[in-house]
């Protein structure tokens, strides 16, 4: 039986769909996101276990980027900004409340 104090690491399956949904938009649209925000994006898609550190790395890119929610064609479907699909590669809004509750969570826990 799992104990109910372990902290999981392992993204929720909305936030993995949320990056595969990041990576088709960067195919697509050839825009949007970094090598590590696709990197980030292939972790979470698979919903791999992640670091202490890459979870406090998530909560720095949310709060960097949250201003991307302001430019123009953000959640344009048919013809999304670079923000809008960077935000979807590192887990969208839901990855961002993930991370924050996490990182409330962990603290400043090594990595193992």
């Amino acid at each position: 039986m799992d104990d109910p104090d372990e902290i999981s690491l392992i993204p929720p399956q909305v936030v993995a769909d949320n990056a595969a949904k990041g990576l088709a938009m960067r195919a697509k649209f050839k825009r949007g996101g970094t090598e590590i925000g696709v990197a980030r994006a292939t972790e979470l898609k698979a919903r791999k276990s992640l670091a202490p550190s890459t979870i406090r790395r998530m909560v720095s890119y949310f709060a960097r980027h949250e201003v991307d929610k302001r430019g123009k064609n953000y959640g344009n479907e048919a013809n999304p900004s670079a923000g809008y699909i960077a935000w979807h590669l590192w887990g969208g809004d839901e990855g961002r409340a993930w991370a924050l509750e996490l990182k409330k969570r962990i603290g400043n826990a090594p990595d193992i």
